[in-house]
């Protein structure tokens, strides 16, 4: 009996070291949403030695990103007994257990080898405090008060991959129209966070509907003046604009396939139709072409499904075309009015607006076990959804503020989180990735 008793000891011991160590995955996707407490420990130049420069704006900016996460709870310093200025940055130096008695699940320690009072390196680590084990260690190197917000971005991402397998919302930026005045509206790119803001074109006219290439080098948009349609393209690389104009005048919602050709709707009769541009913006074949209307196409990461909206059953609609068979088949299965589809990278979910008796709302459809989700509850009306590279994060316009604005949501819903984006009206945002702050592991 003593023996059995030992053997159930061990084994509960084992499983129940099992599931903490299984824990730290955070499955963000499934439809069971934890939630999980995070401490910040004190920065720290030297043992017991509190960083009081870049070391405390760094964890500042920190604790601003990490606030977002609708996952992660911050837990305040002032729950955890004996405070969070430890004598060490890792084990054995390193007392989990107060953290875990306040009832944190994770510990984020930050040391500054040379100080913070200048530029240098910041080693970044992150504990799970049930069982001690660390789950990330990066050190970022040519740290400065210049690059702070971008190694901030950079250890989020880190860790976002190290918990949840994707770090693609801190390593983003949101591209947006902001309108200045009734036939005046240009591009602006600002991080998901609110912070880098700025404009990066200058046109005379309407700039709409943009859209990154997926190595983040390039943004197509729609641009209207008092004369012409055109298809608009930003180059990053030189931080320039063409204009590239088309016979029949109507450009709608360009988007990039995968291999940076560009997708967009172009009208030589009646209606648009779909065709896909080579890499000198000329039209190299038809995508999708009917007696109706068929606009704003938008590509997983394999570039071989395509959601696009058309009237072909009346009003409009989603619907998705496989690009190999040629297949077509309807995504919204509800409502009158179903428009401006973004189908996720991976290619399991498409986000859309309907027309509701509240005003426009943002929805989700799974295309694997066809569920469908109302992910936006207003005030106000919300349009023009598009998904993250994560698949998780969207962000959408709203005018639950009073103008437009610029908000995120997640794939399960929850509530809408405002983008700053300065004064004026904004809308059309679209997630892409320029470069960013790289990191090496810690041994």
């Amino acid at each position: 009996m003593k023996k059995i008793v030992a053997l159930c000891t061990f084994l509960l011991l084992f499983v129940t070291a099992g599931i903490a160590a299984a824990g730290v995955r955070v499955d963000i996707y499934g439809p069971g949403q934890n939630v999980f407490r995070l401490t910040l420990a004190t920065p720290l130049t030297g043992p017991s030695r509190a960083a009081g420069n870049l070391g405390r704006e760094l964890n500042s900016l920190v604790s601003q990103n990490l606030a977002i996460l609708p996952f992660l709870q911050l837990l305040d310093e002032r729950n955890v007994l004996g405070g969070t200025l430890l004598p060490g940055y890792e084990p054995p130096n390193l007392d989990i257990k107060r953290f875990q008695l306040a009832g944190s699940d994770l510990l984020v320690t930050a040391f500054w080898p040379a100080g913070d009072s200048s530029k240098g390196r910041v080693q970044m680590r992150a504990f799970e405090t049930n069982t001690g084990s660390r789950i990330l260690g990066k050190e970022y190197s040519g740290v400065d008060k210049g690059n702070l917000s971008a190694v901030a971005d950079r250890f989020c991402a880190d860790l976002l991959q190290a918990l949840t397998g994707s770090g693609e919302f801190f390593r983003s930026t949101l591209a947006f129209v902001k309108k200045t005045g009734t036939m005046q509206s240009d591009l602006w790119t600002v991080r998901p966070t609110g912070r880098d803001l700025r404009q990066i074109t200058n046109i005379k006219g309407a700039a709409l509907s943009p859209a990154w290439s997926q190595d983040g080098r390039f943004i197509v948009f729609t641009h209207m003046d008092m004369r012409s349609h055109a298809l608009g393209v930003w180059d990053a690389g030189s931080n320039s604009v063409k204009r590239i104009r088309f016979p029949g005048n109507t450009v709608i919602g360009p988007a990039f396939m995968p291999n940076n050709k560009v997708a967009v709707s172009l009208s030589f009769g009646r209606n648009p139709d779909i065709y896909l541009l080579n890499h000198s913006f000329q039209k190299e074949r038809v995508l999708e072409s009917s007696p109706y209307i068929n606009v704003s196409p938008t590509f997983d990461a394999s570039g071989s499904k395509m959601a696009f909206t058309s009237n072909r059953m009346g009003g409009p609609q989603i619907f998705m075309k496989n690009l190999g068979s040629g297949e077509i088949s309807r995504v919204s299965r509800s409502g009158s009015y179903n428009a401006e589809a973004n189908i996720s990278l991976d290619g399991t979910l498409v986000t859309f607006s309907r027309l509701t008796d509240s005003g426009f709302r943002i929805f989700v459809q799974d295309l694997v076990t066809g569920a469908e989700r109302q992910v936006s509850f207003g005030p106000g009306s919300d349009e023009q959804p598009a998904f993250c590279a994560d698949s998780y994060f969207i962000a959408f316009t709203s005018t639950r503020g009073g103008g437009q604005g610029v908000y995120l949501t997640t794939r399960h819903g929850g509530e809408a989180r405002k983008v700053p984006t300065g004064s004026g009206n904004a809308s059309f945002p679209r997630w892409g990735r320029p470069g960013s702050v790289s990191g090496t592991d810690l041994r």
